[in-house]
């Protein structure tokens, strides 16, 4: 297939989100594109998308995720646009990410994985084992916050929205004593000198697609698949299937503490995940490994089993 490479008069549409750390991915997709054919930066165009997620007065309100509307609330817009023709890509962070795309659109290119583990961010100690009993953590996370329930139930946790500037804001504010993110996200945004210290996954196992950017596209547009062929990261996309698969099988939204993780090493593929209740009360893991082309299997299977170990009553809290 001939490829219709884009041009300064005729670029390539990238759609994203307006905060730093969405227009550095969507940045960083565009150079990735135009080093893949030697095109200049002016060969696309970064189109910045509102959207409801992004309302300062709901991140100002530090209101849960799931009670303004879950995951899709950082890529409704986006993919209306998409689908309106406005935009050609769109450029997410896959953590973010529902686990089924509207009609019309399809989402199978992947940049390489940055590191997935969380970040400890303070003002005051260097990790969590630091902070003494009733120190505040802030963190909007279901799945950060049932972890540090479950393990550090001598902390408080309290509601903490918005991106890596108005977290250190807040922070600065003394709203919270001390918060997460994602080491990813502060790589990328050259801000890694906030982090008091990175933490692994086996003390805190990551959200499932952590660290990864995805970019969607529409499913009938096969010249944007073609150049996006050029960028994808197969290694990613591989982890990526057997966690995505494990979290529609659990619970595909946000009103779920889910945690999950892809490691390949060789031929096999080591998946492990864990659900939680929200209080920290009840951790239901598990741990398996397999074939590589057999991830997408397992994360299913795996999750089926870890359901039925929960029983009706695990999730009585919905």
């Amino acid at each position: 297939m001939t490829l219709t490479l884009p041009t300064p008069a005729s670029p390539l549409k990238i759609g994203t989100r307006g905060s730093p750390l969405a227009l550095a991915q969507a940045h960083e997709t565009r150079d990735r594109l135009a080093s893949a054919f030697d095109l200049p930066p002016e060969a696309f165009e970064i189109v910045v998308i509102h959207t409801t997620g992004d309302n300062q007065r709901l991140i100002d309100a530090d209101q849960p995720l799931k009670t303004l509307g879950g995951k899709g609330l950082f890529t409704r817009e986006i993919e209306a646009a998409m689908l309106a023709g406005e935009i050609h890509i769109a450029v997410h962070s896959m953590k973010d990410m529902p686990v089924l795309q509207p009609e019309g659109l399809v989402l199978d290119c992947f940049l390489p994985r940055e590191d997935v583990r969380d970040a400890f961010v303070s003002l005051k100690v260097d990790s969590l084992g630091d902070l003494a009993e009733g120190a505040l953590i802030g963190s909007s996370s279901l799945r950060r916050r049932s972890q540090l329930l479950n393990r550090f139930p001598h902390l408080k946790v309290v509601e903490f929205r918005g991106n890596v500037q108005t977290r250190m804001r807040k922070l600065h504010e003394g709203i919270a004593d001390a918060t997460f993110l994602a080491m990813a996200g502060l790589n990328r945004l050259g801000l890694a000198d906030v982090v008091r210290s990175a933490i692994s996954p086996d003390e805190m196992l990551p959200a499932v697609a952590q660290g990864a950017i995805g970019i969607e596209r529409r499913m009938d547009d096969t010249n944007t698949a073609g150049l996006l062929e050029a960028i994808h990261d197969g290694v990613t996309g591989q982890r990526l299937a057997a966690e995505r698969s494990f979290l529609a099988a659990l619970d595909g939204s946000c009103e779920t503490p889910i945690a999950g993780l892809a490691e390949l090493d060789g031929g096999t593929l080591r998946l492990r995940g864990e659900v939680l209740r929200p209080d920290g009360s009840e951790v239901i893991a598990d741990d398996r490994t397999c074939a590589i082309e057999d991830g997408a299997k397992l994360g299913h299977d795996m999750a089926k089993d870890m359901l039925a170990k929960a029983g009706p009553n695990f999730f009585s809290w919905r």
